[in-house]
């Protein structure tokens, strides 16, 4: 099971998010400071990390500055989770490592999409072509989806919201949905958190065609 951490010390917001990533399938660690997500991050190493920005007792950027001068943590992906409207904030953030952020406030769908961007990347570095699974999940792909479900799927990997999809396949957002859901029922997919190596497979599968 993937495992997310979320640092953030506005109650509302760490609760919020827990919820809507517990019920997509990801086991979620809690931190509410930077000192507690860093004890956190070296007590056991999370797959994702989402970081507030303005944390107390260490901000987002020191904790982000931390993971990057230790060996074996600096590859874990990297969110911002930020309600400041500095946009030199962000870009020091990403300058020093971070892979994305998130702007306060954020529907549950765009940090989904920011989460599973962030993993399926990740996977891709990872993927053994060379494994059994691979081989079957590739023909389960090449066997059941269509050409347009497995577009779809490329971007729902790549972190695309339903709107952002239904704007580059030039669909409305309805047609997007209907797709979502053939996906789901053909790959026996429950939720966001199988989506990163369904859509990674898919990605190889387009760059081959």
């Amino acid at each position: 099971m993937i495992s997310i951490l979320v640092i953030e010390d506005d109650a509302a917001y760490r609760t919020s998010m827990e919820l809507i990533l517990r019920l997509e399938g990801f086991y979620v660690r809690l931190a509410s400071d930077g000192p507690s997500g860093v004890a956190e991050i070296r007590e056991k190493r999370p797959d994702l990390i989402l970081c507030d920005i303005m944390l107390p007792g260490m901000d987002g950027h020191s904790v982000l500055e931390i993971l990057q001068s230790e060996r074996t943590l600096s590859d874990i992906p990297f969110i911002f989770v930020t309600a400041m409207g500095d946009r030199d904030a962000v870009r020091l953030g990403m300058s020093a490592g971070a892979d994305d952020y998130l702007s306060k406030p954020f529907s549950s769908e765009e940090l989904l999409a920011a989460v599973t961007g962030r993993i399926r990347r990740h996977e891709k570095l990872n993927l053994p072509r060379d494994n059994p699974a691979f081989a079957k999940e590739y023909a389960t792909i090449r066997r059941k989806l269509t050409k347009r479900e497995r577009e779809v799927l490329e971007l729902v990997g790549k972190g695309a919201t339903s709107r952002m999809i239904a704007e580059y396949l030039g669909v409305t957002p309805h047609t997007v949905e209907v797709h979502r859901v053939n996906l789901m029922n053909k790959l026996d997919v429950v939720n966001a958190a199988t989506l990163a190596r369904w859509a990674v497979i898919a990605e190889q599968m387009e760059r081959e065609s």
